[in-house]
């Protein structure tokens, strides 16, 4: 957000043109403005992480304090990147930089505006703390959040009854060791669950409209550029959608979200889509004892009407806008192929082909070069022998 460039006064010397924050001479104001500031919002961050209320309440409102109390902190902290001065005090720009005890081996970053007022002896004082424009709320700027943690995971949730939310965690208990079997036991073995009050709710955390998400039971956020970093992810439910699932469903997808998190290091801009959701859904749907036909419906309709597909899913088609039938399509058609080298090459190999992929720097050759290097197949025979297991678990 822009600061003003100044503003016009007459006074009895003429109109002056005053630039807020700036002055003449020795060190600006702007720098001593901003560094009180800071100063203030260091001991409003070093008091919430050591649970002190009294001290928080002494730089301002209590509201994120009360809402926070059950969020196990292991950092916090805000940079300030600007303050521009208004008739009541001050708004500031600033970086929030948080981690979960216990489950963030990186930060979550979050862009906020923070709003100030000035006390009588001159002290600043924050009066409201919230997303910077666009940018995505956290859980909190929803309401009280509500924590429970089970062994391998922590739900955190807004406006949802307890009962639920200890659902959630039984889910992720069982999650995180089914995908635990299958993957690389280096991951975190962690998953943090967050269960906002709405489909409306879910859409704010994520920045995006609630239209991208109806129908979507969940999705998961993280960094997936492959840059090294072990990003926090965080798997974020769409309770509307959710509730409309049977239990198997729930679990289902609660799993493949999970897959997704210690998945993540992994996944890099070389993976294609059809490898990352289908092999999330791969580990949701074992040992469900659903058949090929219960899992890809809509496949199975088209192989029927003899319109089976004649290439992999590509990544437009697994948009959250995509036309629902060829979303489920592209859903279903990347858990058949990651399921057939599963059966055909065995699940430690599927798990290692999802390695090599992700281990190129760009898209360009990534998955021709681990079919070869891993598979021992060519592009050409691999789509084949995908179409003819298409056909033959579907038909």
């Amino acid at each position: 957000m822009a600061g003003r460039r100044g503003v016009w006064r007459a006074g009895a010397v003429g109109l002056a043109l005053l630039l807020p924050l700036t002055g003449c001479g020795g060190r600006p104001p702007a720098d001593s403005v901003r560094a009180e500031v800071q100063h203030v919002l260091d001991r409003r961050a070093a008091a919430l992480v050591r649970h002190d209320e009294t001290a928080y309440g002494a730089t301002g409102t209590r509201t994120e304090y009360a809402r926070l109390r059950a969020l196990p902190l292991a950092s916090w902290s805000y940079r300030v990147t600007g303050v521009h001065r208004t008739s009541a005090g001050a708004t500031a720009d600033a970086e929030l930089r948080y981690r979960v005890a216990g489950y963030d081996k990186a930060p979550v970053e979050a862009r906020r505006t923070l709003t100030l007022g000035r006390s009588a002896a001159g002290g600043w004082y924050v009066t409201a703390d919230a997303p910077a424009g666009p940018a995505g709320q956290q859980l909190w700027d929803q309401g009280t959040v509500t924590a429970v943690r089970g062994a391998h995971g922590l739900v955190l949730g807004t406006g949802r009854p307890l009962a639920e939310l200890r659902a959630f965690s039984r889910m992720a208990d069982r999650a995180v060791p089914a995908v635990s079997r299958e993957w690389d036991p280096g991951w975190s073995r962690r998953v943090v669950v967050l269960v906002p009050r709405t489909l409306a709710g879910m859409a704010a955390l994520l920045g995006s409209p609630a239209s991208n998400y109806r129908g979507i039971a969940a999705v998961t956020t993280g960094e997936a550029a492959g840059s090294g970093r072990a990003p926090a992810d965080r798997v974020v439910v769409n309770p509307e959608a959710y509730s409309g699932l049977g239990e198997v469903g729930k679990q289902v997808v609660l799993t493949h979200e999970t897959t997704h998190v210690a998945t993540r290091a992994h996944t890099t801009t070389a993976t294609p889509l059809w490898l990352s959701e289908g092999y999330a859904d791969w580990i949701g749907y074992l040992g469900t004892g659903r058949t090929p036909t219960e899992v890809a419906p809509e496949l199975a309709r088209a192989v029927e009407d003899g319109r089976a597909p004649g290439a992999l899913p590509g990544d437009k088609e697994f948009g959250f806008t995509s036309e629902p039938t060829e979303l489920a399509q592209a859903y279903e058609g990347g858990w058949l192929a990651c399921r057939m080298i599963a059966d055909q090459w065995g699940p430690d190999r599927l798990a290692a082909f999802y390695r090599a992929v992700g281990a190129h720097d760009r898209r360009a050759g990534a998955v021709e070069q681990a079919l070869k290097t891993v598979l021992g197949i060519t592009p050409e025979e691999f789509t084949a022998r995908w179409r003819e297991y298409v056909r033959a678990q579907l038909g």
